[in-house]
């Protein structure tokens, strides 16, 4: 299995995919509601497709949010398999606040072991690797060579010179839980700020050094976060389950997450 070339895909498969989340962006979209009453758009639709394409033929099988649902049973013989979001944050899409992504991970027995998240209003690309390590770059057209695009990214995290405590929420959920956690780290660190951004920029921001802990004391699914935890782990952070030393793992039966820390 070349990791390399797979790496490609999922990052051209990404910024097609934004490509055609922007063309719906840019028009008078309309929007539908899933069975647990969030939103969909023609969006979501049109980029699982342009993912599907490129993704199929690696051969892995495939988990999307708005692919069919996948029995744990036919599942939980998977060594690898791609676990996607086609637009994580489609309240923000909806809301037309560019705090959106597309979310691409490959999981191998349970551990996210590479992570693409692309952003298509800023034209930015976060990716990772195991043994590769986490990166940042602007880019708008897919890649012909890895070794390319690496030289022109920045590896994370990238040392901003801050002296705040900064920890990330969620514009759309805040639970009790996360209120306490916040106090908690103003009596350790006194000076701390607290920025609310939507999807799974959140993770990116700790991978990138923009934040020091991103608290998720509420419920998420494993295709939001499966890419972030990649980019997050592989910048040297980790994302632990709610009060425990044990990381967040992917391909369970309910594919719910537990809550977790990223720090």
């Amino acid at each position: 299995m070349n990791f390399n070339e797979l790496l490609v895909k999922a990052i051209n498969a990404s910024i097609k995919g934004g490509h055609a989340i922007m063309n719906v962006y840019a028009s008078d979209f309309d929007v539908e509601h899933k069975d647990d009453k969030s939103p969909l758009t023609l969006a979501d639709k049109n980029c699982n497709e342009v993912i599907e394409h490129y993704l199929l033929g690696t051969g892995i099988p495939f988990l999307s949010e708005e692919g069919a649902k996948i029995t744990y049973s036919e599942r939980k013989d998977w060594e690898y398999s791609w676990l996607v979001d086609p637009l994580d944050g489609t309240k923000e899409f909806v809301k037309r606040n560019g705090e959106f992504t597309v979310n691409i991970a490959l999981i191998h027995n349970g551990n996210p072991i590479m992570g693409v998240i692309y952003v298509p209003v800023k034209e930015e690309l976060y990716f990772a690797m195991e043994g590769l390590g986490s990166y940042k770059v602007s880019v708008n057209s897919v890649i012909e060579n890895l070794e390319t695009l690496i030289s022109l990214s920045d590896s994370l995290p990238i040392d901003y010179k801050r002296k705040d405590y900064v920890i990330v929420g969620s514009r759309s959920h805040m639970s009790a839980e996360t209120e306490v956690f916040f106090d908690e780290m103003k009596k350790m660190h006194g000076d701390v700020m607290v920025l609310a951004v939507g999807s799974s920029l959140k993770l990116c921001m700790v991978a990138e050094g923009k934040a020091d802990a991103y608290p998720r004391y509420a419920p998420t699914m494993e295709w939001d976060t499966g890419a972030g935890h990649a980019i997050a782990k592989y910048a040297g952070f980790s994302v632990k389950q709610y009060n425990s030393t044990e990381d967040v793992i992917y391909n369970k039966e309910n594919l719910l997450n537990p809550w977790f820390l990223v720090k």
